[in-house]
């Protein structure tokens, strides 16, 4: 295997345990992301020097605007889970904005629309 300094090096590999690029951390129960969530980075946050190299290549991936939290994890090569923990730790220390995806509407009941309809028409005639 030569020695090319132009040669890409992977952020991780098998030879390094994921417990080790997140600190042993787990993922804290209030960042429960979504694989929908979307973050990018707060203005400034991508000068931050003290980031792992994973951490480091997550930022550089949302700086430009928001991403979900599956596309980041794609797009740095690392699991679903450690991209969660990163982003809660880069969360913690305020370099990130995280908007939550918008909830589902529940399911609505086919009677009273009627009935607000049938009301519509009696007031307004049609």
């Amino acid at each position: 295997m030569p020695n090319d300094p132009e040669q890409d090096l992977e952020l991780t590999s098998d030879l390094v345990p994921l417990f080790v690029i997140t600190s042993g951390r787990a993922l804290p129960p209030e960042h429960q992301y979504a694989h929908t969530t979307l973050v990018t980075a707060q203005k400034g946050a991508h000068s931050a020097r003290t980031l792992s190299p994973e951490a480091r290549a997550v930022m550089e991936v949302i700086t430009d605007g928001y991403l979900s939290v599956a596309e980041v994890a794609g797009y740095t090569h690392l699991p679903l889970g450690v991209v969660r923990i990163l982003l809660a730790q880069m969360e913690e220390r305020n370099l990130l904005l995280v908007r939550n995806p918008v909830p589902r509407a529940e399911h609505t009941d086919l009677e009273v629309l009627m009935a607000v309809l049938d009301g519509l028409k009696t007031r307004f005639g049609a």
